[in-house]
C-alpha cells in the first residue's frame, strides 16, 4: 500500500496532528493532500511540507466533501488512504451544554467521518483496496468531565469504525481508529493559557492538569500518532481492521 504513486487524503491538515500525519506520510512517498477549512493554516502548511496538495474544504458540508475530493482525485489519482483528523472540542458542564453545542459537535466529529467515507469509497472498492484512519481519541473509549458531547461523538466514531471494518472487510479495505490522549498541539497551548489565567496558577501547574492523565506524565506528541498511522496504511497492517488504538502513554488499556 505504501507506494510512491499512493494518494492519501488528510482532513484537518493544516495543524497539529493532522500536519504532522501528512509529513509523516509525505516522507513515506506518499502523494498527500491535506484539506481544511481554514485556508490560511493551508497556505502554511503548503510551505511547510513539498510537495503537499492542498484543498479546501468543510467536513460538515456533505456536498463541499465530494466535490473537493473529486478535485484532489482528479490531480493525484484515486484515493487510496483516507485520514479522517477533523475535529473539534468545545468544553461545558452537561446541564449549560447547548442543543446547538451537540449539534456542532456531531456535525464536525461524527457526520464529518461519514462524509469523508461516503466520498472515497468507491473509488476504494472500484480499486480494490484502501484504508481508512479515523483520529477519534481516547474520549472515544472513556469517559471525562465537562465535554460530554465530544466524548459522544467520539464514543460513536469508534463505533462506526468497527460497524465499517466488518462491512468491509472482504473488499480489501480496512478501517481502524488511532484514540490520542492529550496531545503537544496549540489546542492545548491554549488550554493551559486559558486554564492559568482562569485560576492564577502558574503555566507549569496548569500544564499539569493535562500531564497527570498519562502515566507517562507528559503530553504525546504529534509525530507519535503519525507513526501510527503510518504503519496503519503499510502492506503490513493489512490484517489489522477494526482497532481503536489508543496512544496515550498506558492512560487507556
Amino acid at each position: 500500500m505504501t507506494r510512491a504513486d499512493g494518494h492519501a487524503f488528510v482532513t484537518g491538515g493544516g495543524s497539529g496532528i493532522g500536519l504532522a500525519i501528512a509529513k509523516a506520510l509525505v516522507d513515506a512517498k506518499w502523494q498527500v493532500t491535506i484539506a481544511s477549512r481554514n485556508t490560511e493554516r493551508l497556505r502554511a502548511a503548503a510551505g511547510a511540507i513539498k510537495g503537499c496538495h492542498v484543498q479546501s474544504m468543510d467536513v460538515t458540508n456533505p456536498n463541499m466533501v465530494q466535490s473537493a475530493m473529486r478535485a484532489a482525485a482528479a490531480t493525484c489519482g484515486p484515493i487510496q488512504l483516507l485520514v479522517n483528523n477533523a475535529g473539534g472540542v468545545a468544553s461545558a458542564r452537561f446541564e449549560k451544554t447547548t442543543l446547538q453545542t451537540w449539534r456542532q459537535a456531531l456535525d464536525l466529529n461524527l457526520m464529518g467521518v461519514v462524509h469523508c467515507v461516503q466520498a472515497v469509497l468507491p473509488d476504494m472498492k472500484a480499486l480494490g483496496r484502501g484504508r481508512i484512519v479515523n483520529i477519534a481519541s481516547t474520549a472515544g473509549l472513556v469517559g471525562y468531565r465537562y465535554v460530554s458531547a465530544y466524548v459522544a461523538a467520539k464514543h460513536a466514531v469508534v463505533g462506526l469504525t468497527k460497524a465499517l471494518a466488518l462491512e468491509f472487510a472482504k473488499s480489501g479495505i480496512t478501517v481502524n481508529a488511532v484514540c490520542p490522549g492529550y496531545t503537544d498541539t496549540d489546542v492545548i497551548a491554549s488550554a493551559v493559557e486559558t486554564i492559568s489565567k482562569a485560576s492564577n496558577r502558574s503555566a507549569g501547574d496548569a500544564l499539569a492538569t493535562f500531564t497527570a492523565a498519562n502515566p507517562q506524565g507528559r503530553l504525546v506528541r504529534p509525530d507519535e500518532i503519525a507513526a501510527a498511522v503510518v504503519w496503519l496504511a503499510s502492506e503490513e497492517a493489512a490484517a489489522v481492521n477494526g482497532i481503536a488504538l489508543p496512544i496515550a502513554g498506558g492512560e487507556v488499556a
